[in-house]
């Protein structure tokens, strides 16, 4: 699914303007993103959480090349997802 076909599934469900509904879907997801950053977590009742995680740096293979090349640490978002949604699946 795409953003333009969650906004229009939404807007046809609840009678808001397309416009309105994309504000309010921008203005959720950036909500999420403070709170992954701040807090580390964010959850989502039925729905799962979504948590920061730490990858070390290691050490991989460029490819086509064998070359040994240093992957540098990072961080990613993780989701576990909430055990009635996983079975509804």
């Amino acid at each position: 699914m795409t953003k333009a076909e969650l906004i229009s599934q939404v807007a046809s469900k609840t009678g808001l303007t397309k416009k309105a509904v994309e504000e309010v879907i921008n203005e959720t997801f950036a909500a999420i993103k403070q709170a992954i950053k701040k807090e580390k977590r964010f959850s989502y009742p039925d729905f799962g959480t979504f948590t920061l995680k730490k990858r070390k740096a290691r050490k991989g293979v460029k490819p086509g090349t064998t070359e040994i090349i240093k992957i540098p640490a990072s961080k990613t978002v993780g989701f576990k997802p909430a055990p009635a949604f996983k079975k509804s699946l």
